[in-house]
């Protein structure tokens, strides 16, 4: 399958003169704080203290966190404000704890004021350096990662970096185009994917007789450029109020932690759309990240879920265009977060198409086309499913082996399990591995890759079905340490067999919570990334009482494994590491700026039932011999390392063979990872990716080396006593 590439923010619409341009947004009006924006920052201020984990107060260091965030959220890549723009907010550093505590909300608004004036400032520079041609002949470069670099000095400073900047995204387009239009004219691509690129370099609908629809004007690369900032100051001469005051108090709840936040009430609104799946969509979590809608969780269910084609939607994809049914592709850059998810969303049925920026691709020189059906995310979807995998042993015997995919855990909160609607993710897994052991299955593979979470209680239930007695996670809150063990539960249910769980970086909260208990015990060994992704914390929403005022979204509790050791940032740790493409890519906790470290506190009360640890020893030798040889495996690695070698890059070459060898390279590995996808559909039934085809060899070699032998379930009563016998201790 061929890869449709486009070069980085392709736009289509014509240049307007820039009084037609003031004339779209609020006519060069200043928004101004309403009347009870100081009642909304001061509960703010006496919420956040007391109802946060770490219960700091609101002061000075908060106030300096606070200041980073705000400057940060309008200016991520520096390169708008100067330096003495930063030295004027400077005083605000160490006062912003006692604005809020007082309900002073004007220093937001002073920061918008001066962003918009340096915006406007830059559009007309951009306008003016895009009505000349480029050279791209010269020994130049672009640093295009810029979040920790100082602002510009002076007004030349700051034209010299814009005028990389945008001869870079010209550059972009210019050989974008090139690969697109060739890309174009492969019939066998046009097939499997039903967009084309037209002229301009921009995708449009393809019907199916293979004639091109809705054809839009033909714009130069630098009609394109131009675009994207008349858009962007559209947007900013847009921005209201509301959306101010959201920037303001949620860059001091996320100074306590990244996923403290404070919602205005059209915020909450989405939030609790999201939270509901009450409305139909893409079925992905979406936040700002660097003027584009970031893909945080794509849900499990949900149209981009179900979506296995080689191009599609995954975490940590950049959406930076959006088009409906088969019209042309909107750009959706620096546009509010509320505001892109509801042109992401719309009717069952109805069709969205998305320009992206790929995850393994952040720098923006490729992207990539997604169209999708919207609809809702379905339980079934989201469901577990088991099957029995085979492994020819070298003696040319076959092993079966049991394989559970865990997409979520999911749990119906209000019904009994006697009560029809009640759905249980412990009782699905349950019913997988009674047939399972029907069948006498030498091991199981609990793959939870990709599964981002969810009910606790069905967490610390499934693990039950694996450990008989003994705690499972321990839970801080602000006051108390709670220690959740495993429940009665029925001992038919169990599996005793050796076992394999699969993890990614996409791997977390829950999920991080049975993988670490099961490691804990001795009870599985872990394949997959260097770690999971290392989200340890639970969030509560608290409304501010008036829905006016919004509500609050606070970090209110952590988790810590048995044995003492948070699973924030560091995750869990695989035992055998097969990496993804995910494993250097920015994705995880301790990507996240203001994430809260990492701690230990004293371990649970708990006996390993088994020792699977120390054959990981042989299990590594074991796996490095057998993919050493797998030429699909060295293949893949190809990928993996290209991808990580793309992130790492801080700067592009400007010359354009350079650029162009650059690019090509990137659509290559494009395709190699298509064939990749194409490979794993060609095993037939098994479906089986890279990992999972090797984790089934790494699971038959741990039940040759186990013997095959049932690990012991012990009763409550057997526990209590080996417990008092060792330790001197009963159970929790």
């Amino acid at each position: 399958m061929m890869n449709r590439r486009a070069g980085i923010l392709l736009w289509m619409a014509a240049l307007v003169p820039m009084a037609a341009v003031w004339a779209a947004g609020n006519g060069g009006g200043q928004p101004t704080p309403q009347p009870h924006y100081g009642d909304v920052a001061q509960k703010v201020a006496r919420v956040l203290p007391t109802a946060h984990l770490l219960q700091y107060p609101l002061d000075d260091v908060i106030s300096q966190k606070a200041w980073t965030n705000l400057i940060t959220a309008f200016d991520f890549d520096r390169s708008y404000f100067l330096q003495s723009d930063i030295a004027a907010f400077t005083n605000m550093q160490t006062r912003i704890d006692d604005a809020v505590k007082a309900g002073d909300v004007s220093f937001p608004f002073e920061v918008y004021r001066v962003f918009r004036t340096r915006l406007e400032d830059r559009y007309v520079y951009v306008t003016n350096l895009l009505s000349a041609d480029f050279s791209f002949n010269g020994d130049e470069s672009y640093t295009w990662k810029r979040k920790d670099a100082p602002w510009p000095a002076t007004q030349a400073e700051q034209d010299e970096l814009w005028r990389k900047r945008i001869k870079n995204e010209v550059l972009v387009q210019m050989i974008g185009r090139e690969l697109d239009q060739a890309a174009a004219t492969n019939t066998v691509a046009a097939a499997t994917n039903p967009y084309t690129v037209s002229t301009n370099g921009m995708p449009t609908a393809v019907a199916s007789g293979g004639t091109a629809t809705n054809t839009p004007p033909v714009l130069t690369p630098q009609e394109n450029v131009a675009k994207r900032y008349k858009q962007f100051l559209i947007v900013i001469q847009d921005m209201d109020e509301e959306a101010i005051l959201q920037r303001y108090l949620s860059a001091v709840a996320m100074a306590y932690d990244p996923h403290s936040d404070y919602m205005s009430p059209m915020r909450k609104e989405d939030f609790d759309i999201d939270m509901n799946l009450s409305l139909c969509g893409i079925g992905a979590q979406l936040r700002s990240e660097d003027g584009t809608a970031m893909v945080m969780e794509v849900i499990p269910g949900g149209p981009a879920d179900r979506d296995k084609r080689a191009i599609r939607l995954t975490k940590g994809d950049k959406i930076i265009g959006v088009g409906q049914g088969d019209g042309a592709i909107e750009d959706i850059v620096h546009l509010p977060l509320n505001k892109a998810v509801r042109k992401i969303r719309g009717e069952k049925g109805t069709k969205v198409v998305l320009s992206v920026i790929p995850a393994s691709d952040p720098s923006g020189t490729t992207t990539k086309i997604v169209d999708l059906i919207r609809d809702e995310v379905k339980l079934e979807e989201q469901a577990a499913t088991g099957r029995v995998a085979r492994v020819t042993l070298p003696d040319g015997t076959v092993r079966k082996l049991g394989l559970v995919k865990l997409p979520t855990f999911y749990g119906t909160m209000d019904k009994r399990p006697n009560q029809p609607g009640f759905r249980s993710a412990t009782v699905d897994v349950a019913k997988q591995l009674a047939a399972f052991n029907s069948e006498n299955v030498a091991g199981l593979i609990l793959d939870l890759r990709n599964n981002g979470g969810g009910s606790l209680r069905e967490a610390v239930s499934l693990t039950g079905l694996f450990v008989r007695s003994g705690p499972v996670v321990q839970v801080r809150e602000a006051r108390q340490i709670v220690v959740l063990p495993v429940p009665n539960m029925d001992p038919a249910m169990a599996f005793r067999k050796p076992m394999v769980v699969l993890i990614n970086r996409a791997s977390a909260s829950a999920s991080e919570i049975v993988a670490g208990a099961l490691q804990d015990y001795g009870r599985a060994v872990l394949v997959g990334d260097t770690q999971s992704h290392g989200k340890g914390t639970v969030q509560t929403v608290m409304p501010l009482g008036s829905e006016k005022f919004g509500s609050m979204k606070v970090t209110t509790a952590s988790f810590y494994r048995i044995n003492g050791a948070s699973t924030q940032r560091k995750g869990v740790a695989a035992d055998i590491v097969i990496p993804s493409t995910l494993d250097g890519l920015d994705i995880g906790e301790d990507k996240l700026p203001g994430a809260l470290p990492w701690t230990q506190i004293e371990q649970a009360l708990y006996i390993p039932v088994s020792d699977v640890a120390k054959f990981v020893p042989q299990l590594k030798e074991r796996s490095a011999k057998r993919l050493a040889e797998n030429s699909r495996y060295v293949r893949y690695c190809t990928l993996v390392r290209h991808v990580q070698e793309v992130n790492e890059k801080k700067e592009v070459p400007l010359e354009i063979n350079a650029r162009r060898k650059l690019m090509k390279a990137e659509n290559e590995m494009r395709k190699l990872e298509d064939e990749e996808e194409d490979a794993s559909k060609a095993h037939g039934d098994k479906e089986d990716d890279v990992v999972l085809e090797e984790a089934l060899n790494i699971l038959s070699d741990l039940v040759t080396l186990t013997g095959g032998t049932d690990i012991p379930m012990e009763t409550e009563g057997d526990l209590r006593t080996r417990m008092m016998r060792i330790f001197g201790h009963d159970l929790p």
